[in-house]
């Protein structure tokens, strides 16, 4: 039994599994639409060079290697049994199908690799690059992952993202009619949306029944065009209790059977310019699990389309 107020993935998974499964991030050496293809342009505001999120990952071996490297440091870290091979930094799906496929079928040759997660861009998922992920789906556990950030076209362009929110909606359509996994990223504490701006977009995540959803603070990173315009003043985080509030009203609202893959951020310490708090990651969940018990609510309560 689910001991949270709200759908816990790695629960799920070991629901599903039997035993721990955990993700193992791998470097394919894809790049994205923002960078180009030496991963050299200027990307997305608060994307750093080396990917959002890439922290870890042993970058100059092979996906196979890559793999092995992780199954050990997750074998002895959390004793995990089997893992899902997660094609994390830039966009995923930026390239030939050839390519993927090759990279794809590397990964899951690994032992121990019973799953696939692709990390990618609503605007790098055309028809055939859907029709070779639904052949994938038919062969293993797979989760399309899709960084939105926000359903505003106002957020998309502040952060430089090269598309909008009617693009999503047309990626998010062609995976659902093929029965693909969804796990949508959005950012909490964007600059200039306000609260009920934020929570429309749970309230979208809701109506389009997605079937999972990564929450992530805005965490500034230095080296990233997001992190001059922190150390120019010009821009501001939320503190930790705002942030937890927030996180929970986005989860009331959020379908009560979508699974929440994660709960918040956290920047690589080296980096990391704000907020600092985000590097205490169990005081924050704790706090959101208290803020739930707090309000004698749950995920979905508040929910327009359950």
């Amino acid at each position: 039994m689910n001991p949270k107020p709200y759908r816990v993935y790695s629960h799920f998974l070991k629901q599903q599994f039997g035993h721990r499964v955990h993700k193992i991030s791998v470097d394919a050496g894809f790049t994205c639409p923002n960078r180009g293809e030496t991963r050299s342009g200027s990307g997305c505001l608060f994307c750093d060079p080396n990917g959002s999120g890439a922290t870890g990952i042993a970058r100059r071996l092979s996906i196979q290697d890559q793999l092995e490297h992780g199954k050990e440091i997750m074998r002895r870290k959390y004793k995990a049994k089997e893992f899902i091979a997660y094609f994390q930094p830039f966009s995923n799906t930026y390239a030939p199908v050839e390519t993927l496929r090759r990279y794809y079928d590397e990964a899951l040759k690994v032992d121990g690799i019973v799953g696939l997660a692709i990390g990618t861009r609503p605007d790098c998922v055309a028809p055939e690059v859907l029709e070779l992920l639904a052949e994938y789906n038919q062969r293993t556990d797979l989760w399309l992952e899709l960084g939105l950030q926000s359903c505003h076209d106002s957020s998309l362009e502040f952060l430089r993202r090269g598309h909008d929110y009617a693009a999503f909606l047309e990626a998010a359509a062609g995976a659902q009619e093929r029965g693909i996994r969804l796990c949508v990223h959005v950012i909490l504490g964007l600059p200039g949306e306000n609260h009920a701006q934020m929570l429309e977009t749970a309230d979208e995540m809701a109506r389009l029944h997605i079937d999972g959803v990564k929450i992530h603070l805005l965490h500034i990173l230095a080296g990233t065009a997001l992190g001059e315009m922190y150390t120019d003043g010009n821009i501001d985080v939320l503190d930790q209790d705002e942030y937890v509030s927030l996180a929970v009203d986005f989860i009331e609202r959020l379908h009560p059977h979508t699974l929440i893959h994660r709960l918040t951020g956290d920047g690589p310490r080296d980096t990391l310019l704000a907020p600092l708090w985000s590097l205490n990651k169990w005081e924050v969940l704790n706090a959101i699990d208290a803020t739930f018990a707090q309000r004698g609510s749950r995920q979905g309560s508040r929910c327009r389309y359950a």
